[in-house]
């Protein structure tokens, strides 16, 4: 069984994420997607949040595409918990050049805690690369219209969390 692991925050969840969850799902038996804690980056959603999100919109993704996903919440080093899930591939989204001088750097750490995870690169969908949660998060704050960027769930969780009606 060819299982990969799809890394993030996912605060919240994006189309761009579903889009690339969607094309890793051709290529993997089981996609896991490892919802990161990641107290640095101060959240907007709190982790149980961000899994029941990603749980929700990855339950459709699978009535679309078959195959298998399950939602696993992550604090350790990428490739431990790639290690922990069984996976032998990282799946990264690249969305511009400037994503990939970092993703280049954590492909040569990760590979040189273990040499047999594979990190594969796919690029987002040419209508979904402008795409970053953080811009959402920005966009909802000050009220603008993020209907296509997310669902219409995480929409509203956005608009119930920054206590706006939707």
């Amino acid at each position: 069984m060819r299982v990969a692991l799809y890394p993030g925050t996912f605060d919240p969840i994006t189309l761009g994420h579903l889009d690339i969850i969607e094309r890793a799902m051709a290529l993997v038996d089981r996609l896991v997607i490892g919802v990161a804690i990641n107290r640095d980056k101060g959240p907007l959603f709190d982790l149980e949040e961000r899994v029941a999100m990603v749980q929700r919109e990855c339950d459709s993704v699978v009535q679309k595409t078959g195959g298998e996903i399950l939602v696993h919440p992550f604090e350790n080093l990428l490739i431990d918990c790639a290690r922990d899930v069984g996976a032998s591939v990282i799946i990264r989204g690249l969305r511009a050049v400037a994503d990939f001088e970092y993703e280049f750097q954590m492909v040569g750490m990760n590979r040189a805690l273990d040499s047999n995870i594979e990190t594969v690169f796919l690029m987002a969908d040419a209508d979904r690369r402008a795409i970053a949660s953080k811009l959402v998060k920005e966009i909802a704050r000050l009220g603008g219209d993020v209907s296509k960027f997310v669902t219409p769930h995480v929409m509203n969780a956005l608009h119930e969390k920054l206590g706006r009606t939707s």
